[in-house]
């Protein structure tokens, strides 16, 4: 049964922008949990933006759900992640000018350092996801330095059925929606689980939801968004009755 993953980060901007205590990452997960997600998703970026070292060690602690920390291929990431122990670390290309991460990572460009901190990663029990472009030569990459997670990057999907006016028939957003099925076939056939994620939001979050043999979908900044205005557990709680509804029986 598909999985939702919510991402809180920007739980964790807002406090940050008044250098407060609240709102606090700890209680959004809670709520999160509470409104049906099957896990959380943290990114601790190397210029801690929004989430901090202290988030993750009482996300960790002081929670019970599934923690994945989102993180760049470096020896501190991977150091902190062997302390903390989440139950899936996901390796993302990260660029200190970037609003959000803008593609997937180059796998294939960079497998032996890959390969070494994946294997660093399993040696503490850590589940190696990478978040990688609908690209074939990426999926075979991740399969050889050993991830055993690949989440295929949707934003070009999300991007192109925003400029299609959210029509979900219309042929550029078919086109990208193929190459995310396709990738998620080569994903399984390599042995690997095929998440999915980026940009997706309660308009356009049912066409990826609906492909076959997707495992989790990680979604934050639209979650947190109508939060705003529901709170974060109804807001989970919409998006998870949205992909439930649209995902193969």
């Amino acid at each position: 049964m598909i999985e939702l993953g919510v991402n809180i980060d920007h739980v964790a901007t807002l406090r940050n922008a008044r250098r407060t205590w609240e709102p606090d990452p700890v209680w959004a997960a809670v709520e999160a949990h509470l409104g049906g997600a099957d896990g959380i998703t943290v990114h601790l970026r190397e210029d801690r933006r929004h989430i901090m070292d202290d988030d993750v060690r009482r996300l960790r602690e002081l929670t019970q759900i599934k923690l994945n920390l989102e993180m760049a291929a470096t020896d501190e990431m991977v150091a902190i992640a062997r302390q903390i122990k989440p139950e899936m670390a996901m390796l993302v290309p990260e660029g200190r000018q970037e609003i959000t991460t803008e593609g997937g990572l180059d796998v294939r460009g960079q497998e032996s350092s890959l390969r070494d901190k994946i294997a660093r990663l399993a040696e503490s029990d850590i589940v190696a996801s990478v978040f990688i472009d609908a690209d074939p030569a990426q999926i075979e990459a991740a399969a050889r330095v050993g991830a055993r997670v690949c989440e295929i990057h949707t934003g070009p999907y999300a991007h192109a059925f925003h400029a299609a006016g959210r029509d979900p028939d219309a042929p550029a957003v078919r086109a990208e929606l193929e190459k995310v099925r396709r990738a998620g076939e080569a994903v399984r056939a390599a042995g690997m689980r095929f998440n999915a994620g980026h940009a997706l939001t309660y308009y356009n979050v049912q066409p990826i939801a609906a492909l076959a043999g997707v495992r989790e979908l990680h979604i934050g900044h639209s979650i947190v968004a109508r939060a705003v205005f529901v709170g974060l557990r109804a807001a989970v709680a919409e998006m998870k009755r949205l992909m439930r509804e649209a995902a193969p029986q």
